[in-house]
């Protein structure tokens, strides 16, 4: 007997639960509601507020650089303060000695960038965990003072500096060159965050996780690894590099003291909170490290940095895999599974 002859004609088919999606007009609408929370701050915020939600996102763009070689990459790096320092002094060494424009400085720091990355890149291909850690932290620890060396000093300005201006608005907008510091900034991290969005989808980007997890299967099935990991350090460092110009004329002064290793640690930590290899929880990692260490404060100004270290590890013991993994449970609740 055929198992067909068991199962009555009339016998409803038992369908699989279907995954809820998003249609298209709540795609759009989500991104309406980004963009009006985005640029809401121009007219709600006033200078000092608007300043520090401006230097956040700048962090946001510099974690988005380390999450792209670490998170995506796998290959850890304790060194991108100094590509930050980078990106800022080749802006502020354009614009103080030069008299160029903000804007044409921008494409070369993320170029001068670029290159640095790729050549370091090379090296980091011999070294793996630790031992790459501790050299890109040497070299976060190395710039600082190389930044204050006499052969450099009359271009950086040495230990006191250079100052700058911040870019005029347009004559035909009615901002603040405070709150047209804040668009532009806006719209140069939604260009790299498309770009990584971009990146992290493609070919490319499946191989840099595929070599992540699992490099020798990776190689095995004809992966350039070498050209890969090379290519991860260029961009990584282009993305940094561009946030560091941009950090440089917000805050209209640059000084090796302001890039020490420091820089380098806190960009790791806002990675770690924001959550590994996730493009959407880099922005919450440049909030983290710019509002938590104010709200430190605020608790206690006799002891911060004990506050700060009691609310980093409260917050990984609740969200171990950081804000975008609680992100990611609430939409799988709400939505279900992604497919």
């Amino acid at each position: 007997m055929s198992a067909s002859k068991g199962i009555p004609a009339s016998a409803p088919m038992v369908r699989a639960p279907a995954q809820r999606s998003i249609a298209g007009w709540q795609r759009a609408a989500i991104v309406l509601l980004g963009a009006a929370a985005a640029l809401a701050p121009i007219w709600v915020l006033d200078s000092f507020p608007l300043f520090q939600l401006t230097m956040a996102i700048i962090y946001a763009v510099a974690v988005l650089g380390l999450n792209i070689v670490t998170g995506y990459s796998g290959q850890i790096s304790l060194g991108h303060g100094a590509f930050f320092a980078v990106g800022a002094y080749a802006t502020a060494i354009l614009m103080a000695h030069f008299d160029w424009s903000f804007w044409a400085t921008l494409p070369v720091a993320a170029l001068v960038c670029a290159a640095i990355g790729f050549c370091i890149g090379f090296p980091a291909l011999r070294l793996h965990g630790l031992y790459l850690a501790l050299t890109t932290f040497a070299l976060a620890v190395a710039v600082p003072q190389l930044l204050k060396h006499r052969a450099l000093e009359g271009w950086t300005g040495g230990v006191q500096g250079l100052f700058l201006l911040k870019p005029d608005p347009p004559s035909w907008l009615p901002l603040s060159p405070d709150r047209w510091m804040y668009v532009v900034v806006l719209v140069i991290a939604a260009l790299m965050y498309l770009l990584a969005w971009n990146l992290i989808r493609s070919r490319i980007g499946r191989a840099l996780m595929a070599t992540r997890d699992h490099p020798t299967a990776a190689e095995a099935m004809g992966m350039d690894i070498a050209s890969l990991k090379t290519r991860a350090f260029a961009v990584s460092a282009t993305i940094t590099g561009v946030a560091g110009s941009l950090s440089a004329v917000a805050v209209e002064y640059v000084a090796p003291d302001s890039f020490t290793f420091f820089v380098s640690i806190t960009l790791f930590v806002g990675m770690v909170a924001g959550g590994i290899a996730s493009i959407l929880g880099s922005l919450f990692g440049g909030l983290f490290v710019v509002f938590v260490p104010n709200i430190a404060e605020a608790i206690s100004r006799s002891a911060p940095g004990v506050i700060y270290g009691v609310i980093l590890i409260l917050f990984l013991f609740v969200m171990p895999d950081g804000f975008a993994g609680l992100l990611r449970r609430l939409w799988a609740r709400a939505f279900g599974p992604r497919g």
